[in-house]
């Protein structure tokens, strides 16, 4: 019997990035595989964005290697089949002349090409998008009017319209409530489960993480991986991980991991 080996979707070893001398990531080494819900934690500054800058080849390591479903990252063509929701993007100029319908189709020009003509196929993909998002009904709203909540579920849907087979969100709650806050984290494991989307996003907040994410990253220069992470988080964890005291919370009621009290 021939054993299958699956091919994970990011593959990084030994990634380290230094600039002028200061050291902000060390010897990273992981992997991300298909299907996966994952969370990505550590404090501001712990080099957490940086890291997924250089997963998309926008930055480029001191030292290591990153690899896109099996390629190196200079041979990698297929951007398409990566979403990324960059840091503060729900934050629109309430001026900004689109509406969340042309948001939306920006987001299948990675998929078509620019030069590309839209189709109705397209149309049918843009309109599954923001129906995916709850934001159907908005379509002709200007993303300038919109909620922090509503932006936020716009600029998913963009990353959504080019049919990626993951999903990278950083720092995603960035100006939004905390009941804008729990309706995303139920979107996000919809879109694992039902869609079967890979999903990696950033936070400096443990409070905010959803209790059915598969592994957890802890990011301070290095990474830690928890396969289990209801069981694998401590407090000690935790205070070396924020660098200062820290005590962990259950928090079962808002469908959360738990939050930090220092």
């Amino acid at each position: 019997m021939q054993l299958e080996f699956k091919v994970p979707i990011f593959d990084v070893k030994n990634l380290s990035f230094i600039v002028r001398g200061n050291t902000i990531l060390s010897n990273i080494s992981l992997e991300i595989f298909h299907g996966e819900y994952i969370a990505i934690i550590g404090p501001n500054g712990g080099g957490k964005t940086t890291l997924i800058r250089m997963l998309l080849g926008l930055e480029k390591p001191t030292s290591g290697e990153v690899k896109l479903f099996g390629k190196k990252i200079k041979n990698f063509k297929e951007w398409y089949k990566i979403g990324f929701v960059p840091q503060r993007a729900s934050l629109v100029d309430e001026n900004f002349p689109a509406t969340v319908e042309d948001i939306v189709k920006m987001g299948r020009v990675a998929k078509c090409g620019i030069f590309t003509g839209f189709s109705k196929k397209d149309a049918e993909v843009v309109k599954d998008a923001m129906a995916k998002m709850d934001i159907l009904h908005l379509k002709e709203k200007m993303v300038g009017t919109l909620s922090g909540g509503q932006r936020q579920r716009a600029m998913i849907a963009r990353a959504l319209a080019s049919s990626p087979e993951i999903l990278i969100l950083d720092e995603p709650n960035t100006g939004v409530d905390m009941l804008s806050q729990q309706r995303f984290y139920k979107l996000l494991s919809k879109l694992n489960k039902d869609e079967n989307i890979t999903i990696v996003f950033i936070t400096h907040d443990i409070g905010v993480i959803a209790d059915d994410i598969t592994r957890l990253f802890t990011i301070n220069q290095k990474a830690t991986i928890c396969n289990n992470p209801k069981e694998t988080i401590s407090c000690e964890d935790i205070s070396k991980l924020y660098g200062r005291e820290s005590h962990l919370i259950s928090n079962h009621k808002h469908n959360h991991l738990g939050e930090i009290e220092c």
